[in-house]
């Protein structure tokens, strides 16, 4: 690598920083792309590893192997600790500098537990690959244990699944997951019917997936309640232990013994956002997303853009772009195209280009 190529860095594999690194396939310029794992996953298949429907790889792929011929990036499986803004310079787990002209952030979201973190232990969350794995593991031991159990109020304990969160990962593991126990298992155990398993969403909003229309969110409902979900909107979780769930409805206090629960609700800036806010000074909001210029670029930093899920970006209509890969892909060719050009990031506005969405409900349901 040439000592005179401007170094870009970036922080992230996962949608927006692939794009960016594949932006800037032909740009006169040396990339670091440096994330947690080794992997680029796509998480809107998780829910179908989760309910074992599609395996590991046919959601994840090698993120140097996506990368093999472009010859100007370098891929490092590891974790920003620390950034100097100032001297332009970013330190990794190990200790190791990695020296940058250039920073495109795209570190992604984790799960949020809205200050409950104490509900971690007993849920599962959706957010990785070995959260997936992890999610199907309890699935299918849950029937075993359910085949096994002496008594109808055990077995049913086994055989309820309760999934907290009315968006698009909630709405799609739990219509997969009914789909799962009605179809896919029939006939497999001799001992209890699949098809006697309880799947409960529960969801705080007036209805699932808000970011569709009402009458679309009320097709959605629709469907999942023709697959054997039990859709429950207004229904805050109070509390999640080991043996089920706790909520409120209508100012009444509910209760669910279940073997399975599935955190979907919510999620949060991934840690370096943090770091990078207290390094430059940036404002965040309450999801500790950053809030940027309409060029992508922080205030006072035109070197540094952050895309995707790190992102309060504000649309055209004022509201904070939605945490889409679209959003993140056009946004991380926005911000490629300017570096290439030779300038320290996007030379203009981000304008966000709305594709559509989708939510698949489950077994050929979708809007």
């Amino acid at each position: 690598m040439s000592a005179e190529r401007r170094k870009v860095a970036i922080i992230g594999g996962g949608f927006g920083g692939l794009a960016a690194a594949q932006a800037l396939k032909d740009a006169d310029v040396d990339i670091t792309l440096v994330d947690r794992t080794n992997h680029h996953l796509f998480q809107p298949l998780l829910y179908q590893v989760a309910s074992g429907m599609l395996s590991m790889g046919e959601c994840a792929a090698p993120i140097r192997g996506m990368l093999r011929k472009q010859s100007n990036v370098s891929v490092s499986m590891a974790e920003v600790t620390e950034v100097d803004a100032e001297r332009r310079e970013l330190t990794l787990d190990r200790g190791e500098k990695v020296g940058y002209d250039n920073l495109i952030v795209a570190c992604g979201a984790d799960t949020s537990y809205f200050g409950h973190d104490e509900w971690q232990e007993p849920s599962f969350a959706l957010k990785s690959l070995a959260d997936a794995v992890s999610l199907r593991d309890q699935v299918l031991s849950a029937f075993e244990e359910a085949e096994r159990a002496e008594d109808e109020v055990r077995r049913q304990r086994f055989l309820t699944i309760v999934v907290i969160g009315g968006g698009p990962t909630g709405v799609e593991v739990a219509g997969q997951l009914a789909v799962l126990a009605r179809h896919h298992l029939r006939r497999q155990y001799t001992r209890f019917d699949p098809s006697d398993t309880r799947v409960v969403l529960l969801d705080a909003g007036e209805r699932v997936l808000t970011a569709f229309s009402p009458k679309l969110s009320a097709k959605a409902g629709r469907e999942l309640t023709s697959l054997g979900v039990d859709v429950r909107e207004g229904a805050r979780a109070t509390a999640i232990d080991a043996a089920g769930v706790a909520y409120e409805q209508d100012g009444t206090s509910h209760r669910i013994e279940a073997a399975t629960v599935i955190w979907a609700a919510g999620v949060h800036a991934a840690p370096f956002a943090g770091a990078l806010a207290e390094a430059t000074g940036a404002e965040h909001d309450r999801g500790g997303k950053l809030q940027v210029l309409p060029d992508c670029s922080l205030p006072g930093h035109p070197e540094i853009s952050v895309i995707g899920d790190a992102a309060s970006h504000p649309g055209s209509d004022g509201k904070p772009l939605p945490g889409l890969a679209t959003v993140a892909i056009q946004q991380a060719r926005h911000v490629a195209g300017g570096i290439a050009s030779g300038a320290v990031g996007a030379t203009e506005p981000f304008r966000y280009f709305d594709k559509g969405a989708l939510a698949v409900v489950g077994r050929g349901r979708a809007i």
